[in-house]
């Protein structure tokens, strides 16, 4: 492979995505790991089988990488005696410097504070969710339940601090590349504009609002007035807040108790450090 030295890496594209952008997540996630793979092995397919994914899962992790980096990150040579292959680029390359190097300055920092027997069980996980910035308003600290597969889909159930449960309908690459597993702390990201919000029944019962939305209970805590329908905040048990929204004409009232439906295709799972 063909070495470049770092004043020639290209930093940006003009198509707007940057190399900054790729890791704003998480320093090294299995996208990255992926990527590594490719340079040592010079192959797609035996990257995948060392990352422990499917072939496919492999390539959705380039593509993701290369459309937040806005410039090629691998080339792929068709065909040939050898049967074709792939490298990394030299935006790849700095990529992978960069995520070292990032991952490593992270790790030095949290040992200082380890070291120092700085009280940090309650500050770290705060940290580690602050690293995550989205236009999604609600963002769920919940543990996942089970996983079920079906098909070329996965549905990740998850529970919520305060024992309730939602669910997530992702692809089966997406569910390898994080890695997903029964146990595990993730968070649960979904638009406002993605809840449905409505009056709880007298009669306690919550019907599902179609098969792929999931039920949860709250009490109104602020109402935005709107033409087209009210934003309106939840308080669930256990601390957690939800935004969603209820019709025009519902005229939900601030201490209601009211149930919030979450379509579980609209549901994201976002990992944390």
């Amino acid at each position: 492979m063909k070495k470049t030295s770092p004043e020639h890496w290209p930093a940006q594209s003009s198509g707007g995505g940057s190399l900054a952008s790729a890791l704003s997540h998480q320093p090294v996630d299995k996208r990255i790991d992926i990527l590594r793979l490719v340079g040592e092995s010079g192959s797609i397919s035996q990257a995948a089988r060392e990352a422990k994914v499917s072939y496919k899962a492999a390539w959705q992790a380039i593509d993701t990488l290369t459309n937040l980096a806005g410039v090629a990150l691998v080339e792929r040579a068709v065909g040939g005696a050898g049967g074709g292959g792939a490298s990394v680029t030299a935006a790849g390359q700095k990529l992978l410097v960069i995520a070292r190097l990032l991952n490593e300055t992270r790790s030095q920092v949290l040992a200082s504070y380890t070291s120092a027997e700085q009280s940090l069980s309650g500050a770290l996980p705060v940290l580690a969710n602050m690293g995550v910035r989205t236009s999604m308003r609600n963002q769920l600290p919940c543990q996942i339940q089970k996983l079920v597969r079906e098909g070329q889909v996965v549905r990740v159930y998850l529970r919520l601090a305060n024992q309730a449960l939602l669910v997530s309908r992702i692809t089966q690459a997406s569910a390898e590349l994080l890695g997903l597993q029964k146990g595990q702390q993730v968070l649960a990201l979904c638009k406002a504009t993605a809840v449905v919000v409505t009056p709880w029944p007298s009669d306690a019962a919550a019907p599902s609002q179609s098969l792929t939305s999931h039920c949860v209970r709250g009490q109104a805590v602020r109402i935005s007035r709107g033409a087209a329908g009210d934003e309106v905040s939840l308080q669930l048990d256990a601390g957690l807040q939800l935004v969603g929204f209820a019709a025009a004409g519902r005229s939900v009232k601030t201490g209601a108790l009211l149930q919030a439906f979450v379509d579980e295709s609209a549901l994201v799972i976002a990992l944390v450090a």
